[in-house]
């Protein structure tokens, strides 16, 4: 009753936890959540990423989106550039950072506590140190394995995380003492001293000693933006998403589509109720991608009944869908990114989606401050001949999409989750199993899920039954039995509202770190 986190990490669950029992509401609790995840999971979102705030905002009664990611910075040499993996690693895929600058305008606008209090977890955790568990691991090595390519980076970086080895195992303390001095001079000066001082100059300098293009007018640009969300309902339920350039829009036009059909009325994971939802996922991200940054009048369109008729019918048709899901460009690696949700005693409700971009971002650590910069210029689209082709300076459409879901005005729902494009797809999935199958929260975060890519590939948990399975193949879906459980599905965290009772109920996915603490 008295305030749920549900966090990727059960030490950033309980920072946030703690925060809400000492008065804080869940905007405070938000920034400490995502202060500490810097600490615990460095490889997905740090002070230096991106990231998307859905809030719900109880005094106001109303759903407020803010958004810090910030445009292209203003040099970026897009000429030199005709594929995306050419900006996977180093200084000139490294975007302008704006999660610090997201969690400290959550604070100002509505937070009750100051910064030294929000950041004194992450302080303690990143100067102390902590045990790393399995996931821990399997990035860190994973990410060393693949920046050893790079010789520019390696060594700060596996200074940094590993003592200079290279590798780590479960139990290894990983302190980061640079980066618990880099909060405290945070919690001190504000903001301030990464968007235009001391901290973000030695960020410039050593960007530009790696060939980086970001300079300090970039930084002091960084303004984080309080938006109206766009929303669409689903079996009742209004679900608010971020407007483009984030592309959320995919997941409600998904959505739209499958209020056409009777789901609960399919076996649950049997072959038609899978088989739609997947053909629904792919003729959406389709229109996504043909639609990229709509205008407000395009995107009314876009969702309008007249429209999802016709894409109701194509789902309908029995015809394969063969087509993109990612970019107009080939498809990316995995997306490293994290979500939370957070929910106080006030009715506030915070969904945050922030990311590096990928594993270790940029592969970028700045020496001294403990700080990995992200890589999300490498999510622009740089094709010389792509419709949808990046501009210097412009926005940078990102495929993040927490979620707020009211029901009848009251707050129901909160969900988001990481996974690169497959945020627009497992997002689906999950809401389908909780809303038309009637499971827990906990149970639908649970259940099977898919990850689609382009044309018609398709790769399933292997919890779902063999036959079923053969029965997607025959309908033309290109399927890949995956493990039983695996992260590219997602990494999902959620919390429901019962608006009789008020209680709140967390739920959190076992395919990574997550775990829920309350208040």
């Amino acid at each position: 009753m008295h305030g749920v986190v549900a966090a990727a990490h059960p030490l950033a669950a309980a920072a946030g936890a703690r925060v809400l029992s000492s008065g804080g509401n869940a905007f405070d609790a938000a920034a400490a959540t995502a202060a500490t995840l810097n600490v615990v999971e460095p490889y997905m979102s740090g002070l230096a990423g991106q990231g998307l705030a859905t809030c719900y905002v109880a005094a106001e009664k109303r759903v407020r989106v803010l958004d810090f990611l910030p445009p292209i910075p203003d040099g970026f040499p897009i000429e030199r550039f005709t594929r995306r993996d050419d900006v996977a690693r180093g200084a000139l895929g490294v975007g302008r950072p704006g999660n610090l600058a997201g969690w400290c305008t959550m604070v100002d606008t509505y937070g009750s506590k100051s910064l030294a209090e929000l950041f004194a977890p992450a302080i303690t955790i990143a100067r102390d140190g902590y045990p790393l568990i399995e996931f821990n691991v399997d990035e860190t090595n994973g990410g060393g394995a693949e920046l050893r390519r790079h010789d520019a980076l390696y060594g700060t970086w596996s200074k940094n995380y590993t003592d200079g080895s290279g590798r780590v195992a479960p139990g290894y303390i990983l302190k980061q003492p640079d980066l618990a001095r880099t909060f405290e001079a945070l919690a001190k000066d504000g903001p301030g001293l990464l968007y235009g001082g001391a901290l973000g100059r030695t960020i410039v300098e050593h960007l530009k000693s790696l060939g980086g293009c970001i300079t300090m007018a970039d930084l002091e640009a960084v303004k984080p933006q309080w938006q109206d969300p766009i929303s669409a309902t689903y079996r009742g339920l209004d679900i608010h998403v971020p407007p483009p350039p984030s592309e959320a829009f995919q997941y409600l036009l998904a959505l739209r589509i499958l209020e056409g059909f009777d789901l609960k009325s399919m076996p649950r994971n049997g072959v038609d109720h899978i088989d739609t939802v997947l053909r629904a996922i792919r003729v959406a991200a389709g229109v996504r991608i043909a639609n990229n940054n709509p205008s407000s009048q395009k995107l009314a369109h876009l969702l309008s009944e007249d429209h999802v008729a016709g894409l109701r019918a194509r789902v309908r048709d029995g015809k394969v869908v063969d087509g993109p899901t990612e970019q107009w460009t080939p498809p990316p690696a995995e997306g490293h990114t994290t979500s939370f949700s957070i929910a106080d005693r006030d009715g506030n409700l915070v969904c945050v989606t922030q990311s590096l971009g990928s594993v270790f971002g940029s592969g970028v650590v700045v020496p001294s401050t403990g700080i990995c910069l992200n890589n999300f210029l490498y999510w622009a689209d740089v094709t010389p001949d792509s419709p949808n082709r990046s501009k210097p300076g412009g926005p940078l459409p990102v495929c993040v999409a927490p979620s707020i879901g009211l029901r009848d005005g009251k707050p129901a729902l909160v969900l988001g989750t990481p996974g690169s494009y497959g945020i627009l797809q497992t997002q689906v999935q999950a809401v389908v199993q909780y809303l038309d199958y009637g499971l827990p929260l906990q149970e639908a975060i649970e259940a099977p899920r898919a990850r689609l890519t382009d044309g018609r590939a398709v790769m399933l948990e292997s919890r779902v039954e063999p036959a079923v399975m053969d029965g997607l193949q025959q309908r033309g879906h290109n399927l890949e039995r995956g493990p039983q459980w695996t992260m590219r599905v997602g990494g999902m965290q959620a919390i429901a509202l019962d608006p009789t009772s008020g209680a709140r109920t967390g739920a959190c996915d076992p395919r990574r770190d997550g775990y829920v603490v309350t208040a």
